[in-house]
């Protein structure tokens, strides 16, 4: 338990790490407000004489106090644990490197990079049940209280932030902090559940034995069978239904064009799938 816990925090603690080096080398010289606390902090800057980095936890220890007060104990502590990470690893970057400027001179290039450097350090820390607290946090009292989804209430807390930077800056510094905040939502969601998604593939074929005997023994999947009955004819069928990953599918679909280039297929996108052993015991022995 011990070494998966220093393992988690490890990664955790990368994942932190690389966001930060997001925000610090392209969002910070661009001055484009991706909805985030650090963009709140950013847009702060301007008005009070302290860095991005401080600025950053003292509104992330703010954050996490009025959620405290306001939600009650719903934040782990992997979720404290990157709000105060993130801005120590901004100050050591305001340190290495003083007066940084953009790499790509080029507003647009550099929300592009943030956006992915920083979605895929969004995707490590919710693989593993953390967040970056700040907007987060505001989003969860904002849903509380206004009561509508956490859905909606974290885009809207984003975009809020987004909009704030017209205090500071131009029009096209406050357009790319808007569409900046709506593309790396997507991102973020393509990075935990783009690289993991599966095909539930349901087959209706007169030769099931043939298809299964290469599902179990050759492709090494598992398979569940299913009578269908069609509609027309009130014939019943087998169908089976399986879940494959990408590369699987292919082989699938090339062995059932040539095992029966009749059969009836539909294909489904699933983003995650769960095995849970302990609940099927409980069944089984409560027949």
């Amino acid at each position: 338990m011990i070494k998966k816990a220093i393992k988690e925090y490890l990664i955790i603690t990368f994942g932190a790490i690389l966001a930060a080096v997001g925000i610090f080398f392209f969002m910070l010289p661009s001055h484009v407000a991706v909805g985030s606390g650090t963009a709140i902090a950013m847009v702060l800057s301007n008005f009070i004489p302290l860095p991005v980095s401080a600025l950053s936890l003292i509104l992330n220890v703010f954050l996490l106090i009025m959620g405290f007060l306001l939600i009650g104990s719903e934040f782990g502590g992997k979720t404290i644990y990157t709000s105060i990470t993130i801005p120590i690893a901004l100050g050591v970057l305001e340190l290495i490197f003083p007066n940084f400027q953009s790499l790509t001179q080029d507003p647009v290039l550099d929300v592009m990079c943030y956006i992915i450097t920083v979605g895929m350090a969004m995707a490590i820390l919710f693989s593993y049940n953390a967040s970056s607290g700040g907007i987060d946090i505001l989003a969860k009292i904002v849903s509380k209280y206004c009561r509508i989804g956490l859905g909606t209430a974290v885009s809207v807390c984003g975009v809020a932030v987004a909009l704030s930077s017209a205090v500071c800056y131009d029009t096209k510094t406050v357009v790319l902090s808007v569409l900046g905040t709506y593309f790396s939502g997507m991102v973020v969601d393509r990075f935990i559940f783009g690289l993991n998604i599966k095909r539930r593939v349901c087959i209706i074929s007169n030769k099931v034995d043939e298809l299964l005997d290469y599902l179990l023994h050759e492709l090494h999947s598992g398979a569940t069978l299913y009578d269908s009955i069609g509609a027309y004819n009130n014939v019943i069928r087998k169908e089976i239904v399986t879940i494959v990953d990408k590369q699987e599918y292919r082989s699938l679909m090339d062995r059932v064009r040539k095992i029966d280039p009749e059969a009836f297929v539909t294909v489904y996108s699933v983003n995650e799938v769960r095995y849970m052993p302990k609940t099927f015991q409980a069944e089984k022995k409560q027949k």
